[in-house]
Parts: C-alpha cells; structure tokens; sequence
C-alpha cells in the first residue's frame, strides 16, 4: 500500500462533518519523521474518539518512546465518527493517522490500545477503513501486524481472531523488543512471511499470538484445555513489568491536544501499580508489584512538561495515588514552586483513610477548590469487607465532615451495584450513609448549602482477580435494586434534595461482562454487532443493548452457550478459564483463597507496608516493591540568568 498523504481527499469531506478539527493534527508536540528514513513503522490507535484518545497516557507515552528511537517512527489515529466514516467509504478513504495523513495499511503495526472491551466494535470499524482483512488468517505479508495491548489485552481471547498478536502488562520497554525483532526480519527479506515474524515474536515468550495456540472444548461448553499448535512457542505468556520509573520519565513533550478533550491537563503517573488488594479491581491486580517514582524524578517531569505544553493544572494519576510515601511532600513542594504561576494540582479519587486535609489544601492552593471524590465503593460495611475496602462508615463520616468544615460544598461518593453477595438491604445502606453525610457535614460547616452525589456503577467481574469465578448480577436485578435505592434517597424530605444520585442502568455491565470473560466464541458476536451497525460501545448515545443481545442470540446458540452462561454463571475452581495461559504473576491459588476469603467477609492488609501475602508476583515475574521514602525535598525551581 502507498504511505502517501490521503490529505488532499480528506479535506474535501471536513466541511461535511462535525468537529472538522479532531482530524488534521498538527498538535504541539506532535512528530511527523521522514517515512523513507525509518525501517519500522508503527500506527497507534486508541479505539475511541480524539477527545478521549488524545489525552491517554498509554499511547501518548508509547507514541514518544518509539519516535525517539533512530529508524522508528510512530504516527496515531483515533477512531473516526459515522458522519465521516461513511464519506470516507462513499469516496474510499482510508483509515489515516493524524499525524501525517498516512493510510493505516501502510504501517508495519498497528497497535491498539485497549482499556475498556467495549472499543472492539471500533477496531473492527478501524481495519475495515484501513482495508486490513477483519480476520488474521486472511492477512498477507503486506498487512500490518494488528497488536492488542492496556488493561483489556489480559483477556484477548474474544478478539483472538481479529489480531495477530497481544502484549500483556507495561508497554515500553516491550514495543522496542518487537521492532527490534521486525527490522531484523526486514533486514533479512522478510524471510518465512507474516508466520515467520510472528513466530519470532511469540517464542520470546512475552507476546502472545493467538493464531498459535488451539482451544479444546468439553462436551459442556467449558475449556478443556488451550494447547500450543506449534514446537517452539511456550504454553504460558508472560506479562511485561518495567521497573525503575525514573528511568522511563515519559511523556517529556506531552502532547497538546487542538480540540477539547476529557482531560485539559498536563499528567504525571507518579506510582504504577497497587496492593489494596481490592478484590474487584483488575488494574490493581494486574499491575502489580507497587513501584514509586521518585520525588525528583516526579518534579523533573512536571517542570518539562509544564515548559513544553502551557498547561495549567498537573494531574498526579495512579490507582491510589494519595498512597505515594512522599505525597506530602510532592504535593507542598510543587504548590510552592508554581505559587506565582497558579499552576493547579489535582489527584483522581482519593481513599477515604488517605485523605487529610492539610493535602487536600496544598493540592487547591494555586488551583480552583473543585468537589473531592471518595470511593467508598460499598454501601454496608459487610460488603466493604466482602470486596476488601477497609473503610468504616465512622472513618468516611468523619473524614467528609472535615472536609466540609474547611470548606469544600461538593463531595461525590463513588459505589458499585452487583457486587458477590449483595443483598437490597446491602444497595440501600448508601442512602443511609449519604444522609449521614449530609446531616454531618451540615453540622460541621454550619451552612445547609452542601451537596453530595452519589454516583453509582454496575460491577463487572473481570479476569485476574479473585472474583473471576463470581456470578454477575442480571441487568434487571440490577436495574431493579436501584430502583429501590434511588426512591429511597428521592423519598427523603430533609435531605434528599441535597443529595444527587447518578447511576448507569445494568445493560452496559452484561455486555462489558460477556466481553471480559468470553472465549473466542465470542468473536462471531463481536463481528455481528459491527457488521450491524454497531459503534462507540461505550457511548450512552450509541450503545444498543438490544443490537448486542439479538447478535448473541444468532451466533452463540451454534456453539451451545448464551449470554447467561458467560455473565451470570458462577465459576469453580476446576474450570479452565479463557485466560489461564496468560501469566499475570499472579497465583491463581492465591486468587481462589481470596475469593473464599470474599465469602467469609475477611479481610486483607496492604502487602506495602505489611508482611508479603504470597500473590506470586514479586518472584514470578523477578520483581520487587518500589517505595519510597527517599527523603528528598522538592526545592523551588531557581532561574539561571
């Protein structure tokens, strides 16, 4: 295929569509190299529209890290909406990159970045405009190699015939082992064809290709047994941990995005991974071990990328990131160092029992005084030890309360619906709890202008984590019991009016659970809902609960399961599941003792600061825990004149 710009044809179609400028690049910090200058070349997609896939740390970092390597170059494309895609089809334009126009086919990889299931749909859509046959069996030594990676790839097993291979776990480190393994392949005449260099990359053990590996049904419909179909590829693949975050200070240039997006900041991941040991969370237990960025190594990538972007407000990300052992510290040091510049600070969600406010104040000195966001997760206390969310309503109550008597008006309760062993009375117990915190914080700020939303998300079990066995909660069950929750709270004359109440219907769940726990039967339904019509699955506006389960119902009776046996089943411990040959660190023993451990409402201490619990991370995958203290300040900056 020809990397020539498709720019001319496309800018004919902008004037047709909406938000014209999502698609013409050109963004600061952006990197346009010479295509003849460079042996391996890589397109990089996040499956969802530029203002969701613009400001996401994953493919910005990867975009950087390759581009900064000799020979290499790395372009992204987003996911186009159906007012362009159908022009592009009606005047036959390909999928592009941003960057330079390029059509997708031409590039050597494409490499999609997956955090949600739901962007499956998109990907399809995003190899048909790219004219990349939908399945890999049918792709020849010309087509790019389609690469599945982030959170989702740790089950890739419903998209396994739709791309070549998966890399599991961190992707620095990993993206520059497989160019190095293409441009050695190139070099030599792209001996053996697209086999051949797949070959190479799965006998390295670190990516997976699924083409490689068969999958043995029981009479029943469970996996017997998932086999390699070739000498030389291993029976397990491993994920990639990259360790030492201060040598990987990425993005240096973060890039500014030149439409709005869903994040207007500038973002430093200060610690990767988390061992809360929350037992629904699956970024948690598939990034472990916990490894800290240093103090200085966080500052030196707030004052770079703060010089390169214009940004106002850095965002500190991790899973917990009040949790960091110098939080303290990073966060004074860095309001005093941007007092003058009113450079803002903010943290995602924070734990409860990490709050205090002497942080919550550094992080609003120079910025605006926002809402805060608290993830009690489970309305009762039973259920906060069922899923291991060591927090008592004693400790949010008093924590909101003090955050209310210095001055905050705005708390957002983060919960989930459906979660092992619920019962109504479990769901109902929030509305208890949000009076409390509103007759709390009433009394502490001495005002009745306050507000608390409740915000509410059905529960998916995902694979990885000790509730992979667990049955989930039916859409209707779901949409029944927050029902009740919502008149209750609604129903509330003294303080319901003060309460906001946001809450997802239970449709959304049963899809993302049947894509998060499927096998490759599930392909054929994926495929159906694309070839339907179906698009931005994660999108409230086109999302189609019907449009999925009408597939389900044509394609998954040929294979003898339905929609129930994926979602709603509960799973033992004999069941070979999709995604066993896939080695996250974790021990699946230890994942099972969890589990019961769930059932028996125990809870379990944080691994950091405690004794080691035997999850099999750490000598697994020859890793350790990276914390702090270093006992570094973060100085002001002092200008050289």
């Amino acid at each position: 295929m020809s990397a020539e710009s498709v720019f001319p044809q496309l800018e004919a179609l902008l004037p047709h569509v909406q938000k014209p400028i999502q698609y013409v690049g050109g963004e600061l910090n952006s990197t346009v190299k010479p295509w003849e200058s460079c042996d391996v070349r890589w397109a990089l997609m996040y499956p969802d529209a530029y203002e969701v896939g613009l400001p996401n740390q994953g493919v910005m970092i990867l975009y950087e890290v390759l581009n900064e390597r000799e020979g290499v170059l790395a372009e992204r494309t987003y996911s186009v909406w159906p007012d362009l895609e159908a022009l592009m089809r009606e005047h036959r334009v390909p999928q592009f990159t941003v960057d330079s126009h390029r059509p997708v086919g031409a590039f050597d990889v494409f490499g999609l970045s997956f955090s949600t299931e739901l962007g499956y749909t998109n990907m399809l859509t995003a190899l048909d405009l790219a004219g990349i046959p939908l399945e890999a069996k049918d792709r020849t030594v010309e087509d790019p190699i389609v690469l599945a990676g982030g959170h989702a790839a740790f089950n890739p097993e419903p998209i396994a015939e739709f791309i070549d291979a998966a890399i599991i776990g961190d992707g620095e480190q990993a993206v520059l082992d497989m160019t190095e393994i293409i441009r050695a392949w190139k070099a030599e005449g792209r001996p053996g064809g697209r086999e051949e260099v797949l070959f190479r990359l799965a006998r390295t053990g670190s990516v997976y290709v699924p083409g490689f590996y068969d999958v043995e049904y029981l009479p029943d419909g469970r996996i017997g047994r998932v086999v390699p179909n070739r000498s030389g590829v291993p029976w397990r693949v491993s994920k990639h941990t990259v360790m030492d975050l201060d040598e990987w200070p990425y993005p240096k240039q973060p890039l500014v995005p030149l439409a709005e997006t869903v994040h207007e900041r500038m973002s430093v991941e200060i610690f990767r991974g988390c061992t809360r040991g929350c037992r629904f969370c699956q970024a948690g237990m598939i990034t472990r071990p916990v490894r800290e960025r240093s103090i200085t190594g966080i500052g030196d990538m707030v004052d770079k990328g703060l010089k390169a972007t214009g940004f106002e407000e850095v965002g500190l990300l991790s899973l917990s990131s009040a949790d960091h052992s110098e939080i303290a510290d990073v966060a004074k040091g860095l309001a005093d160092r941007y007092e003058e510049d009113k450079i803002g600070l903010s943290l995602p969600s924070t734990r409860v029992d990490a709050f205090n406010v002497d942080l919550a104040n550094e992080l609003t000195r120079n910025g605006r005084r926002s809402g805060l966001t608290f993830a009690p997760e489970g309305g009762s206390e039973r259920m906060r030890k069922v899923i291991n969310k060591m927090v008592s309503e004693e400790d949010l109550i008093r924590t909101v309360s003090t955050a209310y008597g210095n001055g905050w008006r705005q708390v957002k309760l983060y919960f989930m619906c459906g979660l092992p062993t619920e019962t109504d009375e479990d769901v109902l117990q929030i509305a208890d709890m949000a009076t409390k915190v509103i007759q709390k914080g009433r009394e502490a700020s001495g005002s009745n202008d306050i507000r608390a939303t409740v915000s509410i998300g059905g529960f998916v079990p995902k694979p990885h984590t000790p509730f992979q066995w667990a049955p989930q909660l039916s859409a209707a069950e779901t949409d029944a019991r927050l029902e009740k929750l919502r008149d209750k709270i609604r129903g509330d004359k003294k303080y319901g009016r003060s309460i906001g109440f946001r809450y997802h219907d239970g449709k959304p769940g049963i899809v993302e659970g049947l894509l998060s726990r499927g096998d490759r039967r599930i392909g054929a339904v994926i495929r159906a809902v694309y070839e339907e019509g179906g698009r931005f699955d994660g999108w409230r506006e086109h999302f189609s609960y019907e449009r999925w389960m009408r597939c389900a119902e044509k394609t998954l009776p040929e294979v003898g399961v339905d929609v129930d046996w994926y979602t709603t089943r509960e799973r033992t411990y004999e069941e070979v599941l999709p995604w066993d040959h896939l080695d996250s660190g974790l021990d699946k023993d230890w994942l099972w003792e969890d589990w019961q451990d769930s059932l028996d409402e125990t809870e379990v201490e944080d691994c950091r600061w405690t004794p080691c619990f035997d999850c099999g991370v750490c000598p697994q995958m020859q890793t350790e825990i990276q914390i702090g203290p270093t006992g570094k300040k973060l100085l002001p900056l002092t200008v050289v004149k």
